[in-house]
């Protein structure tokens, strides 16, 4: 198959890690894949996976942007170039674009839906879903069906893969927490964009209680966002600017990963958790919000703790219980391990995928 993926960046984030796993294992099963996007940090590690590139001025989050029209007329003419058999978007403003292509150039279009969407007016009048769409969790397909009266028949339940073999390994424990300045302090840990939704102002209230508890406990936050400013103010507020770390990203998940002690993933609302996924199959003790995605990764007092979204006085808690009990950590963090290398790997996402596209394509003959 000759398949093209959209995205609007390659930006370091979730939907950036899954076309990366995606498209590379897709390659290595024979496939000819490539990527059009605007492109952005993460395009190297696409080039060295031998992933075709067609740059498209993408970066924009207005579904009625001229840059999809512009997007459109080069992609129509690389559609007939590289005889395309399958289009596949990622986010609101790439399914408009794939919608577009699809109509136009007679090429089906399938959409992974990586989250939740405001049901506004016009999604609802120009849905654009495409002959097939992917959600990478059951709470993701449930929210299509209840909020947009999507067929349960077009929807296929795909859970993010990972490269387990990426993970597991502590090695760089040593040198990353020396450059992060931590020494031997706990370590409590977070990756994600830097939005409400995430909740870290509720991780970060619980730290203040942690600290009463663990005065060297340290909180390090990993991401971008705009709300960045705010959670700044908020530590200075508290009074615990010298116990959190904020770093903007990760180029390699792994070794900052294997600098914490504890990963906690307090989202008021998650499609599934990538990080908290990668966490996982490091080996980590990890906590989370009982919502959407995320109660599909952890089991409760088996491979990790939940607690309820926006309670910081929950998140303190079972923080507090953690950094004081290293056996529950490792437990903890051993079975979380194998559970993502039992249930959520590359290769079963991969072929589950591969299916999908055969099926849109023997629908579509």
């Amino acid at each position: 198959m000759n398949i093209l993926f959209i995205a609007n960046h390659l930006n370091v984030g979730g939907i950036s890690s899954y076309l990366f796993t995606l498209s590379s294992g897709l390659k290595n099963k024979g496939h000819n894949v490539y990527l059009a996007s605007s492109g952005g940090d993460g395009m190297d590690k696409f080039r060295k996976a031998g992933i075709a590139h067609i740059w498209v001025p993408l970066r924009t989050k207005n579904e009625i942007s001229v840059k999809i029209i512009l997007s459109f007329f080069k992609l129509s003419a690389q559609l007939k170039k590289l005889n395309i058999d399958l289009l596949h978007s990622n986010s609101r403003t790439t399914q408009v674009l794939g919608n577009l292509l699809s109509r136009y150039q007679g090429v089906p279009h399938i959409f992974t839906c990586h989250g939740f969407f405001k049901p506004k007016l016009s999604r609802r009048l120009f849905p654009c879903w495409g002959e097939g769409v992917i959600a990478i969790s059951q709470q993701v397909k449930e929210h299509l069906i209840f909020d947009f009266k999507l067929s349960e028949l077009k929807i296929n339940v795909i859970n993010n893969g990972i490269d387990t073999g990426n993970f597991g390994d502590f090695s760089a424990r040593e040198k990353m927490r020396k450059a992060l300045g931590v020494n031997d302090s706990p370590l409590v840990g977070i990756i994600a964009r830097l939005s409400d939704v995430k909740g870290h102002s509720y991780l970060i209230q619980a730290m203040q209680t942690v600290i009463k508890s663990f005065s060297s406990a340290k909180l390090l936050i990993v991401g971008e966002g705009k709300m960045k400013p705010a959670l700044v103010k908020e530590v200075n507020d508290l009074g615990i600017k010298d116990n959190v770390l904020f770093l903007a990203e990760a180029e390699n998940t792994k070794d900052v990963l294997a600098a914490m002690d504890i990963f906690v993933m307090p989202s008021l609302q998650e499609g599934l958790g990538l990080a908290l996924m990668e966490a996982m199959a490091q080996g980590l003790a990890v906590v989370g919000s009982a919502v959407g995605g995320i109660k599909s990764l952890i089991q409760d007092k088996v491979n990790g703790l939940l607690v309820e979204p926006a309670d910081q006085a929950g998140l303190a808690g079972v923080i507090i219980k953690l950094l004081g009990d290293s056996l529950m950590r490792r437990d903890l963090g051993e079975q979380a391990r194998k559970f993502i290398m039992h249930n959520f790997s590359k290769e079963k996402m991969v072929k589950e995928t591969e299916g999908v596209y055969k099926q849109c394509l023997k629908e579509k003959a």
